[in-house]
């Protein structure tokens, strides 16, 4: 890692966080009529953050995408229209969006005015091109209750472990929307035995993520499965740099100036290339991602980030005893404002569903042997007494059937939470679904010693696979039910799809049981 002079530095940050204000009022030279010497939208189109009236539409527009976009310094004048058909001949809204250069031309339009639970078409021109027309869904009124509402979820999707074999049978399922945990890209390169073409090494520079982002999205199966429905997304650490806690890089000998400079670059790029709201820009290396998306009374998504306001995780970030900071009172998952925003959120709930999507394991699952427990100090346990006080809170404020949704570890498991983990008769306050990666980790599907101990000795495990894929789930206002897709392979491309597993969660009585 390189340094940085620190004045150098502060007038950086401050320039970046000015951003969001010179983007809505774009001064100098912008381009009405731009003239392309290639497809400006080489990178497609998505939605997301759906809410009763509106979505975010969101394309970006690059001829050259993996040589600096190809465009001219210069805004963009774009058009973006939304339909009720596919042939646009019922066009609802419209309006012009500026495509900026100091965000690499990446164009995010919030509209409003739809109606809830209802699908639209959209697109965008530049000049005389045409982007690919995207389809999205609006969310349910606040006071519906719709009879049902389908979604998948997923994360880990290193491009050198494999062929994201799993979004061309996501295409093919009936969903409302896509829900992606973190680590959409990675920041190191390649490994041993990578079945897919090495795509570089560790990126730094703004220039690097927004490679890095362009190499994933021109994945065809990416790309698509982005066109199709509206996507609520949130961050781990790959997105960054490895098992980071807020100020602390898992590297030591890193300065503060340096570690701060390439996180503003990272989270630029994530807010460029995905499909969030303007509550979301990036101030400077700071970016709030925790939000909820709430669809009507039967579920309401609240998104985490459990990366950036953490403290830094106690006693190393591998599998140690939760002894010492990992039960010191001041350890943090969430930070103070995340973690009061979401009890307010949960509190205030009148939905049958409330969901955690977030991004690492919350039951502490011992992976030690016999009297020597072990715990992952980069999940939940790590930080015990944060993890507790959130279990209490939902028990004793009797929050209805809560549900977390969890990525990171590439492995799927079904957990039952217990207020008290050592009582095996203690209360259970929610479910944990985990959903394996998408590629990270290659084929799978293998005997892990650890994990077979583990779900053995962890009475709070109902279930674990170690196959890549995607998780999805149907909600109604009775019951709560998740099928486990797997991929046997993705060292090659169009691999089949299987159901390992099927999971129903009946409303008002925690715990999952296997189908």
């Amino acid at each position: 890692m390189y340094g940085i002079e620190r004045r150098a530095f502060l007038r950086y940050m401050a320039t970046v966080s000015a951003i969001p204000f010179v983007a809505q009022h774009a001064a100098g030279q912008v381009t009405d009529k731009p003239v392309f010497d290639g497809d400006p939208y080489t990178l497609g189109v998505a939605s997301g953050d759906p809410t009763a009236d509106g979505v975010v539409i969101w394309t970006r527009l690059a001829t050259r995408p993996l040589d600096g976009g190809g465009m001219p310094h210069a805004a963009v004048k774009t058009r973006w229209e939304v339909a009720t058909d596919e042939a646009f001949s019922d066009v609802v809204r419209s309006g012009e969006a500026l495509a900026m250069p100091q965000l690499g031309h990446s164009v995010h339009v919030e509209v409003e005015g739809l109606k809830p639970h209802h699908w639209y078409f959209y697109r965008f021109h530049a000049g005389n091109e045409t982007s690919p027309v995207g389809r999205t869904r609006t969310a349910p009124a606040a006071d519906d209750m719709p009879q049902q509402v389908r979604f998948a979820f997923t994360s880990c999707q290193h491009y050198e472990s494999g062929y994201f074999n799993g979004y061309p049978h996501m295409q093919q399922e009936d969903l409302d929307l896509v829900v992606h945990l973190g680590d959409y890209i990675y920041e190191y390169g390649g490994a041993d035995n990578r079945p897919r073409k090495h795509i570089g090494g560790e990126i730094h520079t703004l220039d690097d993520y927004r490679t890095r982002y362009a190499q994933y999205r021109l994945d065809e199966t990416l790309q698509e499965t982005h066109r199709r429905f509206p996507w609520l997304v949130t961050w781990d650490d790959h997105e960054f740099d490895n098992n980071y806690a807020n100020l602390v890089s898992e590297e030591d000998g890193i300065s503060p100036e340096a570690f701060l400079a390439r996180r503003m670059n990272a989270y630029q790029a994530y807010y460029e290339f995905m499909p969030l709201r303007r509550s979301s820009f990036p101030q400077g290396p700071h970016m709030k991602l925790y939000r909820s998306c709430q669809y009507g009374r039967l579920a309401n998504f609240n998104m985490l980030d459990t990366r950036q306001y953490r403290t830094d995780q106690p006693n190393g970030d591998h599998q140690k005893p939760m002894t010492g900071k990992a039960l010191a009172q001041s350890a943090t998952m969430l930070g103070d404002a995340q973690e009061h925003w979401l009890m307010s959120e949960l509190l205030k709930s009148q939905s049958t569903w409330n969901v955690l999507a977030q991004q690492v394991m919350v039951a502490p699952l011992n992976r030690g042997e016999g009297d020597d427990r072990r715990y992952s100090m980069d999940q939940w346990p790590g930080y015990e007494i944060s993890r507790r006080r959130l279990l209490n809170f939902m028990h004793q404020r009797q929050i209805p059937n809560p549900v977390v949704l969890t990525g990171d570890i590439h492995v799927n498991w079904v957990n039952d939470l217990q207020l008290d983990f050592q009582d095996p008769k203690s209360p259970l306050v929610g479910t944990e679904l985990v959903g394996t990666a998408m590629t990270s980790g290659g084929n799978g599907g293998n005997v892990i010693p650890e994990y077979e101990r583990a779900a053995a000795q962890n009475e709070f495990v109902r279930w674990y696979n170690s196959n890549r894929g995607y998780v999805s789930c149907e909600l109604t206002p009775e019951r709560w039910t998740t099928h486990f897709r797997t991929t046997p392979f993705v060292d090659k491309p169009n691999s089949p799809i299987e159901t390992k597993a099927s999971f129903v969660i009946e409303a008002g009585r925690p715990g999952a049981q296997h189908v």
